[in-house]
């Protein structure tokens, strides 16, 4: 006996289903290329986008229910390649007390700037060369996923490196917070120091305290 040939509302249903599945697997947002794994050609994506079953994020991801999702999912579904730096990193080393408005990520120089052009969340990019990029770099977790981040060492030398970028108030309490850190690593922040060119600014500005 054949099977039940399914109705179009049936598929409809059944590929939402696919959708909503695969979107849980990859924090929330999927590139078109994984939309095709599931038979779906670029004329159904943007008819389930037109119905407003999916959103298109930014050119070539797509969300569910996009502006409902944490900031923290959003950032590192779409950017697994990055790392937080400067005040993203502060404020999740609890060095800043208040959060950011954007997200600053450090990332290959040789990456496209279209990626960051993202009305939600706001972000930062900051390009660098790629074997700047990796140093000093550690995981946490973020929202439902892991992210990239500076440890605490490599990030005090990239705020004296860039301390015109940041507000004055701000840099003093990143300092002060460093210096009464428990854990941190002292011969690390002075081979970064090295390394990153701001071995005379740590001498100078936090030395004396260590």
């Amino acid at each position: 006996m054949s099977e039940k040939k399914m109705t179009r509302q049936e598929k409809r249903d059944k590929q939402i289903a696919e959708i909503q599945a695969l979107m849980e697997q990859n924090g929330g947002i999927v590139k078109t290329s994984q939309l095709y794994t599931l038979g779906m050609d670029y004329r159904r994506i943007q008819t389930f986008v037109d119905y407003g079953v999916i959103e298109r994020v930014k050119n070539g991801y797509y969300s569910m229910n996009y502006h409902k999702k944490r900031e923290e999912d959003l950032i590192a579904a779409m950017f697994p390649d990055c790392v937080l730096s400067m005040e993203s990193a502060l404020y999740c080393h609890h060095y800043l007390k208040m959060k950011p408005y954007k997200w600053t990520l450090a990332v290959d120089k040789n990456t496209s700037k279209s990626r960051f052009k993202i009305d939600y969340p706001l972000v930062q990019p900051y390009y660098t060369e790629p074997e700047v990029l990796q140093m000093g770099v550690m995981k946490i977790e973020l929202g439902n996923s892991e992210m990239s981040i500076y440890c605490k060492e490599r990030l005090i030398c990239d705020v004296l490196k860039y301390e015109n970028r940041m507000e004055r108030e701000d840099l003093q309490m990143v300092l002060r917070n460093f210096i009464t850190d428990k854990n941190k690593d002292i011969a690390k922040l002075l081979n970064y120091a090295k390394e990153r060119k701001v071995l005379s600014k740590v001498r100078n500005q936090i030395g004396v305290w260590l």
